[in-house]
């Protein structure tokens, strides 16, 4: 039985990941940040290490639970856990950048490097990053997720190459917008980041940025996909014998895709502010 470890199986992207592929017939280790979500997903049969990106103890001691229950083998790493905290990049302060940062790029860089040993004693892997559209191109308001992402990319795409001839394959899913509890779970960074009132900005806050993050019976996004379409992508990247190196989910992924490669940079940054 193949093995995949799953970071951020609370909900969202992660949970489904952890349904599908265990359906596939791999042996699943669904990571959440919080205790009772591991308990939760102990209850529905999985194994479920608890693993916060923002604490490598925890890091290092879900990684041991993982191998010791597979004899020190492990065939994927889904790397998905993140959170934002929206924002104007003036009104952010450094911590704030940091927090996220810890939980965003470095929880993921300590956890990969973990897994690459084991990775290459045992010559072959898969390492999948969920990645975004914000991880090559930038909107208004998310500058702190915008610069994790294109962090993670420019990380990734180092190591995709470092480890040609590895046999392990390294990949990038890069949704847009799929339907999860990330603009709920925003809040409370917003709220403990953002002076939102002091900020030169706050007109602009009142009338837009607000009124979606506290919007309530929110209909989806113009393009929302359930989190299933990004599995569709993992089971690809996982199971392929040529996994392709990036995964566009949904169609403002290869829109922008397609504008960033044909636009000057005025004419792009005038479509992200209005999208």
């Amino acid at each position: 039985m193949k093995s995949i470890l799953i970071t951020g199986c609370s909900s969202g992207i992660g949970y489904a990941a952890a349904q599908q592929m265990r359906a596939r017939g791999w042996r699943v280790f669904a990571a959440c940040r919080q205790t009772e979500d591991c308990a939760r997903l102990k209850a529905e049969g999985f194994d479920s290490p608890q693993i916060d990106y923002a604490d490598a103890n925890s890091i290092d001691a879900g990684l041991t639970e993982v191998l010791n229950a597979t004899g020190g083998t492990l065939d994927a790493l889904f790397n998905n856990g993140a959170h934002a905290t929206p924002g104007a990049v003036e009104d952010l302060p450094t911590d704030g950048l940091r927090a996220l940062f810890e939980a965003n790029f470095f929880g993921w860089h300590t956890l990969t490097r973990a897994v690459i040993p084991v990775m290459r004693a045992q010559r072959h892997g898969r390492i999948v990053q969920c990645s975004s559209v914000l991880g090559f191109v930038t909107m208004p308001w998310r500058g702190a997720y915008n610069a994790s992402k294109h962090a993670l990319e420019g990380l990734t795409s180092t190591l995709r190459i470092e480890m040609r001839g590895s046999g392990i394959h390294i990949c990038l899913i890069e949704p847009g917008p799929v339907t999860s509890r990330f603009r709920v779970n925003a809040v409370k960074h917003f709220e403990r980041w953002i002076d939102w009132q002091a900020s030169p900005h706050a007109d602009r806050y009142k009338t837009s940025l607000m009124k979606r993050l506290y919007a309530e019976n929110k209909g989806p996004d113009p393009f929302e996909l359930p989190p299933e379409a990004v599995v569709k992508k993992l089971i690809h990247a996982v199971e392929s014998p040529r996994p392709r190196p990036r995964y566009f989910v949904t169609v403002p992924t290869h829109l922008m895709g397609v504008l960033k490669r044909i636009l000057p940079t005025r004419a792009l940054d005038w479509v992200l502010t209005r999208a």
